[in-house]
């Protein structure tokens, strides 16, 4: 069963970009414009994480984490607050009404996510896919390691973070640019060409126990991580 998200966002581009990215992540997405919208949607269908914007009309995002708490459905449930209030001031505010992490905008969807599995991770362990598996290739989020035929691969930062996203979607080609937004961050400028770097080394590193190559080159297309071949 899909985790259920619900985006208490009113910038509609923001928000539809969140939904773009988390139904792409394999969550379900419940969309709320305004803070009245985001309690009627978690009493109808409570989720197993909220993500709330500070300044929603008609109920602020501090309001809405505050009667949310006091819901008996969603008291326990996950809350991240959104916001471009970063003084510290608010930070404790905001963690003090309730909400279990912080996101300051802007941010990256890379920056999100492992925000979003580090809190499912504390508090609905269930939820967090902490192993991931394509193949023969063993991925473990926590203890941040990967094992390819039972040997264990060195990764820099970057090779984790460009595996992990591949490993999510076995068999799929993307494009640079798609890799660069995923994993960089559509805010951050880096070449395009900055993945085929990354990916040459990450290839390097999968490669060097053995096997054939997981990583499979699409001219003029991009890349893919082959299951069939991890």
């Amino acid at each position: 069963m899909q985790p259920h998200i619900l985006v208490a966002e009113d910038e509609d581009a923001l928000a539809l970009l969140l939904q773009y990215n988390l139904e792409k992540e394999g969550f379900r997405v419940s969309l709320a414009g305004d803070g009245e919208e985001a309690l009627i949607l978690a009493e109808e269908s409570p989720p197993d994480m909220v993500l709330v914007d500070w300044m929603l009309p008609k109920v602020s995002g501090i309001e809405v984490t505050r009667r949310l708490r006091g819901r008996h459905e969603t008291a326990n449930v996950p809350i991240i607050m959104l916001t471009a209030r970063g003084e510290e001031t608010d930070r404790v505010r905001g963690l003090d009404t309730g909400a279990d992490d912080y996101v300051v905008k802007p941010f990256s969807m890379t920056e999100l996510f492992a925000r979003i599995r580090a809190v499912m991770r504390r508090i609905r362990p269930g939820l967090a896919d902490d192993q991931v598996r394509v193949g023969d290739i063993v991925m473990d989020r926590v203890a941040h390691r990967v094992k390819r035929a039972g040997q264990e691969i060195h990764l820099g930062p970057t090779e984790f973070r460009l595996l992990d996203y591949l490993m999510q979607h076995p068999r799929r080609v993307f494009s640079r640019e798609q890799l660069l937004d995923a994993v960089w961050g559509s805010d951050v400028y880096v070449e395009a060409r900055t993945v085929d770097v990354h990916i040459g080394r990450l290839r390097k590193a999968l490669n060097a126990v053995g096997g054939k190559d997981p990583i499979r080159t699409v001219r003029s297309a991009g890349y893919s991580l082959d299951a069939e071949s991890a």
